[in-house]
């Protein structure tokens, strides 16, 4: 397999963003939903309208990943709107962060997580929030071994279907102790 490129995304990625963002959606969840509450969400969630905004939006990063000219994986980090207590406006976000399932596993995820984590404390320091579906173990341990904890819970809608959701948090203070 050729090495990926991690780039950082721009409006002209905006259709392939949108489509991969459907798809790897999809491909990790479609099993949990009615079809037509499915595509009704990603009509929504992965909108070319939405996702132009997300990437004219300042506050926002997108980062697209490449393989032998073919979209591979994505990540979206920005300011954290989790429904917690303790968030406040200097707290960051990993929004959304899929790769195809034929590249999990293979160091990608690593190397683009470490991307949009230097993305996120360009300014030094801060609590980073995730969002994370109660049933992907994988992803738990992983942000577990990223220094992430669980802080709470709160529901994900996708038509009729409510998803519980761990909410996890780094502590910018714990965290400059990991590296």
């Amino acid at each position: 397999m050729q090495q990926p490129v991690i780039r950082r995304a721009g409006p002209s990625d905006a259709a392939v963003l949108a489509e991969l963002g459907a798809r790897t959606f999809s491909d990790t969840f479609a099993h949990l939903y009615a079809p037509e509450d499915l595509e009704a969400f990603l009509a929504d969630a992965y909108s070319l309208k939405r996702t132009g905004a997300d990437l004219a939006n300042p506050a926002k990063a997108l980062w697209l990943v490449e393989a032998g000219g073919e979209a591979i994986g994505y990540a979206l980090a920005g300011p954290c709107d989790l429904p917690h207590p303790e968030v406040t406006p200097a707290c960051g976000e990993l929004k959304r962060f899929y790769l195809l399932k034929d590249w999990q596993g293979a160091g990608v995820g690593g190397r683009l997580f470490a991307e949009v984590m230097a993305w996120l404390e360009r300014e030094g320091p801060r609590d980073i929030w995730i969002g994370v579906w109660s049933e992907n173990f994988g992803a738990q341990r992983f942000y577990g071994r990223e220094g992430f904890s669980k802080v709470g819970e709160y529901g994900f809608r996708v038509g009729r279907t409510v998803d519980r959701e761990f909410i996890l948090r780094r502590v910018a203070e714990n965290h400059s102790t990991l590296a």
